[in-house]
């Protein structure tokens, strides 16, 4: 009972934040494209947002650990909503700033939360190591759920409400206040080692270039992080001609990649025994 009401608390603090971060992908595009810029322009606006997260990247776990894991998650609220104000502006280097601090929180997203998590589970409640495996399969699969969801809420208020491709990021505010608030009053604060951005990135230069097979797991990874990033940047200009919803379309991605997670697990789990190559 303990640990189910730990992990409660962890998912009222979790998912809200990802429905979120799930609500600003559907209508984005479009959203640039009804503010009058080029494709050229929109494509730049994206890389901001990747760049950002990416170069943040290299140095959040440091971050995180000295700020305190907590402050982290709050943080990430707060930046996003920040992000998702900026999308009512029309000029250019706003918007380019609200998609710096959109990759910036959703770096936070994918970090601290789930650090804090293990942290808390294993060092102050002393719950078995075997248990994490249950919450984070708890988590994919509500988030499969937001994500098809967050589809389906996005082209109601931006088409079937007539509120338009803001909509969505607006929608998602209040979701990301519930987030930053329950973790701030009810989760408590924990810290990671000390160590300098340049050691920990020594660190893991190091471990890349120490066994060939860990260089070439991260370059396929990359190359197909990239290929995921071409197509969450080509598939609204290609399919808006068509007249095809995009909330739905979005949905329609989502609810794919779940299924295909699942016929994975059951693939490498089940009767068949595949392997991954």
């Amino acid at each position: 009972p303990a640990f189910r009401l730990f992990q409660r608390e962890f998912l009222l603090g979790y998912l809200p934040a990802l429905a979120a971060d799930w609500l600003q992908g559907p209508l984005l595009f479009q959203l640039l494209q009804s503010r009058g810029f080029l494709r050229s322009q929109i494509a730049a606006l994206y890389s901001c947002g990747f760049a950002s997260n990416v170069a943040f990247g290299l140095v959040s776990g440091v971050f995180v650990d000295r700020l305190g894991r907590k402050k982290s998650c709050v943080l990430s609220s707060g930046l996003c909503s920040v992000s998702c104000l900026l999308q009512l502006s029309r000029d250019f280097l706003a918007l380019a700033a609200g998609r710096v601090l959109a990759g910036v929180g959703t770096s936070l997203l994918f970090s601290a939360f789930e650090s804090w998590y293990i942290h808390e589970h294993l060092e102050r409640h002393d719950f078995p190591a075997e248990w994490i495996p249950n919450t984070f399969s708890r988590v994919a699969l509500w988030n499969s759920g937001l994500a098809v969801a967050a589809g389906l809420v996005a082209e109601l208020v931006a088409e079937g409400l007539g509120l338009g491709p803001v909509a969505p990021f607006l929608v998602a505010i209040p979701f990301l206040a519930l987030s930053g608030i329950f973790a701030g009053k009810n989760w408590d604060e924990n810290y990671g080692k000390s160590r300098s951005c340049s050691k920990a990135c020594g660190e893991g230069l190091r471990g890349l270039l120490s066994d060939p097979r860990v260089l070439l797991l991260g370059l396929v990874q990359a190359l197909v992080e990239s290929i995921l990033l071409i197509f969450a940047f080509l598939w609204t200009p290609v399919l808006e001609p068509h007249g095809i919803p995009l909330g739905i379309a979005f949905s329609g991605f989502t609810a794919a990649s779940a299924a295909g997670s699942a016929l994975f697990r059951r693939g490498v789990t089940g009767r068949l025994r595949l392997q991954p190559l």
